[in-house]
């Protein structure tokens, strides 16, 4: 009884292993195929809406500022041609407008006083996101050189600024024929307003983009992303229009894996 019993617990044992081996060379294959690259990169975009509406007359300003990417993607290749990619980004989408506008709904701030309605004359936006962002893509080879990806984006803002003020103008509270209030060009005369609790937390779009690979470590890359969720909250109406977050990024990659 005892020798088959010791036949039985060998027998175990031994499958065991084997089960064990195959497991950790199917995690090795598994591994292996991943690329990984590091990524910096200089975006330049802004936030608007789908197209342009009848309040916003001209744009006087646009500053770029520094929006910055830097990342960490994984790629494996499914066969010669296709793949998918993910990986983690921290970067900031920014901009600084100044727009010239004709009966826009606007919420502002002058001498302790809060007042909403519709403006006429020039308003200043400056916007800052800084986030974490999850890509998943698939990948296409066109070449040993050039890959194609596309795929959908999920980002969760870490600090978020959206204010400005109106200036050179008036606002008509209320509605336009409301009681009429002149808003000058100094601070203490223009219209102040600060709606950046009113930003997601949460946003999504999607990444369309290439990869140039120099050679087995160096690449260049190019990406759009285009926000499809807007960046304000869906219950926030001070801004008529849904504003989208559109970037286009480009940058270099350097493989560690």
């Amino acid at each position: 009884m005892k020798k088959i019993f010791l036949s039985i617990l060998m027998l175990a044992t031994s499958v065991t292993a084997m089960q064990a081996e195959s497991f950790l060379t199917n995690v090795k294959s598994f591994i292996k195929p991943w690329r990984v690259d590091v990524r910096l990169g200089y975006g330049i975009g802004g936030s608007a809406p789908i197209g342009m509406p009848e309040s916003i007359r001209e744009l006087n300003r646009f500053s770029l500022t520094p929006n910055l990417l830097l990342g960490l993607d994984a790629h494996r290749e499914i066969n010669d041609r296709w793949g998918f990619m993910t990986g983690i980004h921290f970067e900031n989408k920014g901009m600084s407008i100044d727009a010239t506008v004709k009966n826009y709904h606007m919420e502002i701030t002058r001498g302790g006083q809060t007042l909403a309605g519709q403006f006429t004359g020039r308003v200043v936006t400056d916007i800052t996101a800084w986030m974490f962002t999850l890509p998943i893509q698939a990948t296409f080879n066109v070449s040993n050189k050039v890959q194609l990806k596309l795929g959908p984006y999920f980002s969760y803002l870490t600090n978020r600024t959206f204010d400005g003020y109106a200036y050179n103008g008036y606002l008509r509270v209320g509605n336009p024929t409301g009681e009429k209030v002149e808003l000058g060009a100094v601070e203490g005369e223009r219209g102040d307003y600060d709606f950046s609790e009113h930003m997601r937390r949460f946003q999504w779009g999607v990444d369309v983009g290439a990869d140039w690979h120099i050679n087995n470590r160096l690449g260049a890359f190019a990406d759009l992303s285009w926000g499809l969720s807007g960046i304000h909250q869906s219950d926030f109406h001070t801004v008529e229009q849904t504003l989208f977050p559109i970037y286009g990024t480009i940058g270099i990659s350097y493989r560690i894996r």
